[in-house]
């Protein structure tokens, strides 16, 4: 067994010449006498056997040293990547508890989830983009639930509107028998507008149950000037904050939607954690490092019952 000492070889190991001046002088004057040459051969034996031995004490103890661990080092922080960037993990913030194995691709390419038993719910999520929608051929497509736009806020003027199709789609839904949710396009630049918006949802829905979110929208304007140019993730975290508990106060069920960049660089989403996150991120197994609940994994799937594209998502 190896105790962490190196073995030694003795015979590789030179013990120090003695010097003539090591020998005493009394000894070296009896040479011809038998009893002063063995007195002379005893002591040159003690001598070498004391000089052997602290020898070895001297290459055991400095081995012994060599060989003892140090301090182990200070650990690494950990962090992780997203496109080029490397970031640090946000304390305390909850991780993506997914099974990346437990993803899979249905007959029609969209994407499945089922671990422990269950499988995570498909759903859709439509404005008046998709026009109008055959609700019975959805449902009968396999999808479980819906998240329809209510309304939202113009990105120039701020003004608040309804979605067009929203009241026929809330009905279409719920005689197919889908679960709903509904979600709101904001362009809040304070968390009082923020706040404007989740009212104008409550008083639009007017007590109506909902099994599925109220979620808040914030998404930026690309390709033109809007008001909400340059707002930074304080502002922005602080507005979802306050949509979420207007909401919750009302006795629905809050979301939050995002991108990954929202959701790496400008949300802090510590601070939204105890609402439901729901992910955007196009892909077949989402590689978001902290926990969402709803993921939309594409912008381009296709449902009986709806022409041309629309949004795919799933609940866990």
């Amino acid at each position: 067994m190896n105790n962490g000492l190196p073995e030694l070889d003795l015979k590789e190991r030179e013990v120090p010449e003695r010097s003539p001046e090591a020998v005493p002088v009394s000894c070296t004057r009896e040479r011809s006498g038998g009893t002063g040459l063995a007195i002379l051969s005893l002591v040159i034996s003690a001598a070498a056997l004391i000089v052997a031995g602290t020898a070895l004490f001297l290459v055991l103890r400095g081995g012994w040293e060599r060989e003892q661990p140090a301090d182990p080092p200070e650990d690494e922080p950990v962090t992780f990547r997203f496109g080029d960037m490397v970031l640090t993990p946000l304390e305390g913030m909850p991780l993506n508890p997914y099974d990346g194995e437990a993803f899979g691709l249905d007959g029609k390419g969209r994407v499945t989830y089922a671990a422990d038993g269950r499988r995570a719910k498909a759903g859709i999520d439509v404005s008046t983009h998709q026009k109008d929608i055959d609700w019975p051929a959805v449902a009968a497509d396999g999808v479980d639930f819906a998240m329809l736009r209510l309304g939202l806020r113009g990105y120039t003027q701020g003004g608040l509107f309804m979605d067009k199709t929203f009241e026929q789609n809330l009905q279409g839904a719920l005689d197919a028998g889908l679960e709903v949710g509904v979600y709101f396009f904001s362009q809040a630049v304070t968390p009082e507008e923020a706040e404007e918006e989740a009212d104008y949802i409550l008083n639009v829905l007017d007590g109506q149950p909902l099994t599925f979110p109220v979620a808040f929208d914030w998404e930026p304007i690309s390709g033109d000037k809007a008001r909400t140019d340059g707002l930074d993730g304080e502002t922005m975290t602080r507005c979802a904050a306050a949509f979420c508990k207007r909401i919750k106060d009302a006795g629905y069920r809050p979301a939050v939607y995002f991108n990954q960049t929202q959701g790496y660089l400008h949300y802090d989403l510590r601070d939204l954690a105890e609402y439901d996150l729901w992910l955007a991120e196009y892909d077949t197994t989402p590689d978001f490092y902290y926990h969402f609940d709803l993921w939309q994994y594409s912008h381009t799937g296709r449902v009986d019952g709806i022409q041309g594209d629309v949004d795919l998502d799933l609940a866990f």
